[in-house]
C-alpha cells in the first residue's frame, strides 16, 4: 500500500490543481457514498418499535451517525424517538442525503476543474526550489467547512484543523518533507483514535459494548433497581414489573457486538430474530426453597453447560451432558421457576423440560420473544455496527500502517536531498513528465 501511495504522489506532487484535483475526488466519493447510503438504509429501516427494534438491531449504519448529529425527524412523518411528525424541515434524514449528494456532484465538478487547469500561481518563490503553500490551501479549504458548519450550528472540528494548518503548519511550509510527514503522522493517529471512539458513541445508537455484558454492567444495574424497590416494601413482582423493557433488552447477549462474528453478513434481526416482548425475569429454586441462578455464557462461547448455583456460587444443579452419571439435574434436585415482570409476570413452571428449556434461555441474559419467520432469520448471531465500525477502521489502520514507508522516506529525503540538490541541481529541478502538455520542460540530450 505504501509503493502505491508514493507512486501516485509523486505524479501529482508538482501540479498544484491535480493535487487538489485528486482529494477532491476523493471527498466527492465519500460524500456520495454517505448520501447514497443513508437513502437507502431510510428505504429499509422500520421505526415502528424504537425499544426493541431500534437502528442498530436493523444494522443502520450511516443513520446513528446522523441522528447523533442532532437529525431526528424524516419526510416519511415519523421521528427516531417515536411518534409522528407533520413538519420535519429541511434538516431531516433524506434533506442531509440529498445535501451529501449535491455536495458530491460539486466537488466533482471542481475535481475537473482543477484537472483541466492544474497550473495554477500559488508557488512560493521565496526559495530555490518550488513550493506549494500547502498549508495556506488546505487552510483556506478548511476555513470555508468551519464556516458553513457554524452556519449550521453543528459542532465541528474543522475550525481547529483550519487553526492549526493557517498557524503551526504555516512555519513547516518551507521545511522540506515537513507537511507530508506530518499529513502522514496525523492519518494513522486518527484511524488510532477512531478504532478506540467505539466505545464512546451511545448505545441508543450504537448498541451496548462486549465489556457491558461482561462485566455485567446491565444486569448490576437491574438488581440494584429491583433491591431498591423491594426496600420501599415492593413486592417482587412490582419491582420487577417497574423495570424498563429498554434496560432488559440491553442485559440480552444476542445484543453484544463480540458475539456476531465478522464474517457472517446482515443485521442483528437478521440472526436471532426481531425482539417482540419482554417474558420477565426467571427465578429458579430448589426443592428446599433455595434461591439459584443460571451462569451465564462469556461472550466468545459458542456452546456453554447450563449450571445453577446458589448465592454462595455453590453448584446446586445443572442440565448434565450424562444423565446417567448426574447428580444434580433438574429431575433430581426438584427446580422450578417463576417469572416476575414482563409477559409472564406470575407464570411458574415446575416440568422439568420447560425449566430446562428457560434455564437455557437464561444462560443468555433476560429472555425476550423473537420473531424469526418475518426475516427468516437464521438463529445465529449478528455483529452490532458498533461491531462493523471496529473493523472497517481497525482494516483501514493495518493497511494505512504501510505508510510507515512514507514516514520512513520523508526524514530520509528530509537529511539527504539538499546533498543530492547541489550534485544533480539541474536534475533535481526538472518537473515530473505529463505526457501531451507542451508546456512541460525537457532535459535537452
Amino acid at each position: 500500500m505504501g509503493l502505491p501511495w508514493y507512486r501516485v504522489h509523486t505524479v501529482v506532487l508538482n501540479d498544484p490543481g491535480r493535487l487538489i484535483s485528486v482529494h477532491i475526488m476523493h471527498t466527492a466519493l465519500v460524500a456520495g457514498w454517505a448520501g447514497s447510503m443513508a437513502l437507502y438504509e431510510l428505504a429499509v429501516f422500520d421505526p415502528s418499535d424504537p425499544v426493541l427494534d431500534p437502528m442498530w438491531r436493523q444494522g443502520m449504519f450511516v443513520i446513528p451517525f446522523m441522528t447523533r448529529l442532532g437529525i431526528t425527524n424524516s419526510w416519511g412523518g415519523w421521528s427516531i424517538t417515536g411518534g409522528t411528525i407533520t413538519n420535519p424541515g429541511i434538516w431531516s434524514y433524506e434533506g442531509v442525503a440529498g445535501a451529501h449528494i449535491v455536495f458530491s456532484g460539486l466537488c466533482f465538478l471542481a475535481a475537473i476543474w482543477h484537472w483541466v487547469y492544474w497550473d495554477l500561481e500559488i508557488f512560493s518563490m521565496d526559495v530555490q526550489e518550488n513550493l506549494l503553500w500547502i498549508a495556506q490551501i488546505f487552510g483556506i479549504h478548511y476555513f470555508s467547512q468551519g464556516w458553513l458548519a457554524l452556519v449550521l450550528g453543528r459542532i465541528s472540528c474543522n475550525r481547529i484543523v483550519w487553526s492549526w494548518n493557517m498557524g503551526i503548519r504555516s512555519l513547516w511550509t518551507n521545511w522540506k518533507g515537513t507537511i507530508r510527514k506530518s499529513s502522514v503522522v496525523w492519518k494513522l493517529l486518527l484511524l488510532l483514535e477512531l478504532c478506540g471512539m467505539v466505545q464512546q458513541p451511545p448505545i441508543e445508537l450504537f448498541g451496548p459494548t462486549r465489556y457491558q455484558w461482561d462485566q455485567g454492567y446491565f444486569q448490576q444495574e437491574i438488581y440494584r433497581r429491583v433491591g431498591a424497590g423491594l426496600a420501599e416494601n415492593q413486592s417482587l413482582s412490582e419491582a420487577w414489573s417497574k423495570i424498563p423493557e429498554k434496560l432488559a433488552f440491553y442485559d440480552y447477549i444476542g445484543n453484544n457486538p463480540a458475539k456476531g462474528g465478522l464474517f457472517r453478513a446482515g443485521s442483528m434481526d437478521n440472526g436471532d430474530g426481531i425482539a417482540v416482548g419482554w417474558l420477565g425475569h426467571p427465578i429458579f429454586r430448589d426443592k428446599e426453597g433455595r434461591e439459584l441462578f443460571v451462569r451465564r455464557m462469556p461472550t466468545f462461547f459458542e456452546t456453554f453447560p447450563v449450571v445453577l448455583v446458589d448465592g454462595d456460587g455453590i453448584v446446586r444443579a445443572d442440565v448434565p451432558f450424562r444423565r446417567a452419571e448426574s447428580k444434580y439435574s433438574v429431575e433430581q434436585v426438584g427446580v422450578t421457576v417463576e417469572f416476575y415482570g414482563g409477559e409472564l409476570n406470575g407464570v411458574s413452571y415446575s416440568d422439568p423440560a420447560t425449566v430446562k428449556k428457560y434455564a437455557r434461555r437464561a444462560q443468555l441474559g433476560e429472555i425476550f420473544e423473537l420473531d424469526r419467520a418475518t426475516l427468516k432469520s437464521d438463529g445465529v448471531f449478528r455483529s452490532s455496527p458498533r461491531g462493523w465500525f471496529t473493523f472497517g477502521h481497525a482494516s483501514l489502520l493495518c493497511s494505512s500502517s504501510s505508510d510507515t514507508f512514507g514516514m520512513v522516506l520523508e526524514p530520509c529525503s528530509g537529511m539527504f536531498l539538499p546533498v543530492l540538490t547541489q550534485i544533480w541541481m539541474l536534475k533535481w529541478n526538472l518537473e515530473h513528465s505529463k505526457n501531451g502538455d507542451p508546456t512541460t520542460r525537457r532535459q535537452v540530450v
